[in-house]
């Protein structure tokens, strides 16, 4: 059975960091591509970054690129997103997911419970 945990996120002010971090279980984690998305109130669920299983390779959405880093450890079956520079428009619940196979792109079939962050101005 596949589980997926987040952890981190909280509240932090304009320009501010915080770090989310997911653990994966039940699957060959180098494997599977993994993603990290945003949902805030009101608006649909966006892709804002996620890294490949095997090679690493990254992706970002624009708005967050230069202030955002996503990174894996396969050993710990583990992947991060460090926040730098945040703005208020970055308040959303994050979730983590887990893609079907190594590559960067959908469908992403399992998903954490999600974290909140908020940043207030």
């Amino acid at each position: 059975q596949v589980q997926v945990v987040e952890s981190g996120g909280g509240l932090v002010q304009a320009g501010g960091s915080l770090s989310v971090s997911c653990a994966a279980s039940g699957l060959t984690f180098s494997t599977h591509a993994m993603g990290w998305f945003r949902q805030a109130p009101g608006k649909e669920r966006e892709l804002v970054a996620a890294i490949s299983g095997r090679s690493g390779s990254t992706y970002y959405r624009d708005s967050v690129k230069g202030r955002f880093t996503i990174s894996r450890d396969n050993a710990k079956n583990t992947v991060y997103l460090q926040m730098d520079s945040l703005k208020p428009e970055d308040t959303a619940v994050y979730y983590c997911a887990v893609a079907d196979s190594s590559w960067i792109s959908p469908p992403y079939r399992y998903w954490g419970q999600g974290t909140q962050v908020t940043v207030s101005s």
